[in-house]
């Protein structure tokens, strides 16, 4: 397994899937590449809105920073790359363009995820052309 591609964001979900993409990588010797997708906004055209002001890129480059400290005290070197769009597909196609062998993602528990099915981590392991890992978490 050559190339790991993990989606992070700073929810517990996605720290679980931090910390085991890790020991992945570290395990057997592959290259971790973490990612962190600013969504766009959803309009009603037939193309995503403009970035939500709310959940601008700058927190996605904090987010990634929080991934490289993370990273740097387990002693893994690894590539980060912020992406914008719809956060399933962004995970995939940078997967798709690093050769990666696996994605790891987190599971969301959160209401939204619960009323409307909007799981980032069901839509990667249905889209995804390699293996998918979707780390849980305890409910909370």
């Amino acid at each position: 397994m050559s190339t790991i591609v993990v989606g992070y964001d700073q929810t517990p979900g996605s720290q679980k899937a931090l910390e085991r993409a890790a020991t992945l990588a570290k395990a057997l010797g592959s290259k971790l590449v973490v990612t962190s997708v600013t969504p766009l906004m959803i309009s009603t055209g037939r193309s995503g809105g403009p970035i939500d002001p709310t959940d601008p890129p700058e927190k996605h480059a904090e987010e990634l920073a929080a991934a490289r400290t993370y990273l740097e005290g387990e002693g893994i070197e690894a590539d980060y790359q912020g992406a914008i769009g719809e956060p399933a597909d962004a995970i995939v196609q940078l997967a798709e363009e690093r050769s990666a062998d696996m994605i790891v993602v987190g599971h969301e528990h959160g209401v939204v995820h619960r009323l409307f099915g909007a799981s980032v981590s069901d839509a990667v392991s249905h889209h995804a052309h390699c293996d998918v890992l979707i780390v849980h978490t305890p409910h909370e």
